[in-house]
């Protein structure tokens, strides 16, 4: 492998991509106003959801409850009747429906235990997931306050300290800004590298290099380190001037450590890219398999949900995916200022994994060539 052939391949690639206004108009909104708009507009646990409150008591107690609903975990609630309640809750107008008994009141002082009714709108998971239990809190806390006729704070036989490392504010867009830039590391550097090689074959260039005195090896390398060096850029300045900058998640780790990581994930990516686009016959075909690929890559990495919460199986197959040992070398140097004596084992998992898929890669190519 001569190293001039591969700089100029690689410089061949640059002038293409500069040649494509849709890239780069991709990479530009993926590592810019994506991670932006995705972090800040994460929502909270609750936030903002809408109530509706059929008020068959008319009592004292029944007032109460109505007036402890207020932003911002609830909008102001919206006195209903009980044939509205379904109407409203099929229009998707409430999130929540709440349904107070008649002699509500008569029957809590009598000792009965009267039951109030809740309805969920279950299709609003993020709401109704969390919303259920606020709502019983809050009228457990009405009520008992009503019972005691007094309200008071009382003391707890045993006080938690807590302490919340990392993210003291525990500010979901911190996680989130961090999670959407591996995933467009991942995306891009996947779309770049497939989209070159299709290109070349659609506009019939590809033919032009299997004459030229280079080999498959250097068509390859050109293709990775040009595409790789792009994302790599564009991920240190949407680290530096969007997450740190614009949303002021403060970044607690080596950058340059976190950087070198990025690049081994670019050197395992890229080189899926070039296979699956070796796969694909056309663009649109090459769109399909990244919706196959990316979605498991992102969704059973742990950049979502924890892996431990998932089964068995699935976390054992996805230490073979590079995704699931960046994100946790990206968590780690990133929020909690890991050193290269911690993450060294990811390092090495994404160095033995980029090997793999780039020489899977070579050899299907080299049959793709010939």
């Amino acid at each position: 492998m001569r190293i001039a052939n591969v700089v100029q391949l690689g410089i061949k690639e640059l002038r293409g991509l500069a040649r494509d206004p849709m890239l780069l108009v991709l990479i530009a909104y993926a590592f810019t106003i994506s991670i932006y708009t995705a972090s800040s507009a994460m929502p909270e646990t609750l936030n903002r959801a809408t109530i509706g409150i059929v008020d068959e008591d008319q009592s004292p107690v029944s007032s109460r409850i109505l007036t402890a609903f207020y932003p911002p975990y609830f909008t102001v609630p919206r006195l209903i009747s009980p044939p509205e309640m379904d109407s409203r809750m099929d229009a998707g107008l409430d999130t929540f429906a709440l349904d107070i008994p008649p002699n509500f009141q008569r029957d809590l002082l009598a000792g009965r235990s009267p039951a109030i009714q809740l309805n969920i709108d279950a299709t609003r998971m993020s709401q109704a997931f969390t919303g259920g239990g606020y709502v019983q809190s809050i009228v457990t806390g009405e009520v008992n306050e009503f019972l005691d006729r007094y309200r008071s704070n009382e003391p707890l036989p045993v006080e938690l300290a807590v302490r919340a490392r990392f993210n003291p504010e525990l500010n979901k867009s911190w996680f989130g800004a961090v999670t959407n830039v591996i995933a467009s590391i991942t995306m891009l550097s996947i779309i770049l590298t497939g989209a070159a090689l299709i290109r070349e074959r659609e506009h019939g260039t590809i033919e032009h290099l299997l004459v030229m005195p280079v080999t498959p090896v250097e068509i390859m390398m050109g293709k990775i380190w040009s595409m790789g060096l792009v994302v790599l850029v564009a991920s240190a300045f949407a680290l530096v001037v969007v997450v740190e900058g614009l949303l002021r998640v403060p970044i607690e780790g080596s950058l340059a450590l976190f950087l070198a990581g990025t690049a081994l994930q670019l050197f395992a990516t890229t080189a899926m890219g070039i296979f699956l686009a070796t796969v694909a016959g056309s663009m649109p075909q090459f769109g399909l398999l990244l919706m196959l690929v990316l979605l498991p890559l992102q969704v059973l990495s742990g950049a979502i949900t924890p892996r431990e919460s998932m089964p068995e199986i699935i976390r054992t197959i996805m230490l073979a995916a590079p995704n699931t040992h960046f994100v946790i070398l990206a968590q780690a140097v990133l929020f909690r200022g890991a050193g290269l004596g911690v993450v060294w084992p990811q390092l090495a998992a994404l160095l033995a994994i980029g090997l793999g898929l780039f020489f899977f890669a070579l050899r299907r190519f080299r049959s793709f060539l010939g």
